[in-house]
C-alpha cells in the first residue's frame, strides 16, 4: 500500500494544499491592496465530503516509482482549487476592495492551520514508523 493510498494522509495532502495555494492567493490581494478596482480574491472551502469520498480513489503521479519501498507523491500545485471574488469589504473610492486588516487576519488563520495539519500529518507518521518498527 502506498502512504498517499491511505485516507488520512490524502485529506491531510489535499487540506495541506489548499492551504498553501490560499496562502498564495491571500498574498496576491495583499500586494494588490493599492492597484485600484482590483477585486480580493479567496479559495472556495474545501467540503468535508468531497474530500473524504475522494480518498479512496489513487491518482496518477507525474513522478516516477522505481522501487516498491518509494513512495508515490503528486507535484505540489498539481490540483487546482476554485479561485472565487470575495467583497467582504466595501471598495474604496478607487474600486479597490482589499481590506489589509482582514487579510491578515485570514493569513494568520491560514498559518495555522497549515500547522496543525503539518502537525497531525507528522504524528501520524511516527505512529506508522512505530507499528512498523523503525
Amino acid at each position: 500500500m502506498n502512504l498517499p493510498d491511505v485516507p488520512l494522509m490524502s485529506m491531510l495532502k489535499t487540506r495541506m494544499n489548499w492551504l498553501h495555494q490560499r496562502q498564495d492567493v491571500l498574498s496576491q490581494n495583499v500586494a494588490n491592496a493599492d492597484t485600484p478596482r482590483y477585486v480580493a480574491h479567496d479559495l472556495k472551502a474545501l467540503d468535508f465530503k468531497d474530500a473524504l469520498r475522494s480518498t479512496g480513489t489513487s491518482q496518477a503521479s507525474n513522478l516516477r516509482v522505481t522501487d516498491a519501498r518509494h513512495i508515490a507523491i503528486r507535484p505540489a500545485g498539481s490540483i487546482k482549487f476554485e479561485d472565487v471574488e470575495t467583497r467582504d469589504v466595501e471598495a474604496n473610492p478607487n474600486g479597490n476592495s482589499v481590506s489589509l486588516e482582514a487579510e491578515m487576519i485570514k493569513v494568520s488563520d491560514t498559518q495555522a492551520q497549515f500547522q496543525a495539519a503539518a502537525n497531525i500529518y507528522a504524528k501520524a507518521m511516527n505512529l506508522m514508523r512505530t507499528a512498523i518498527g523503525h
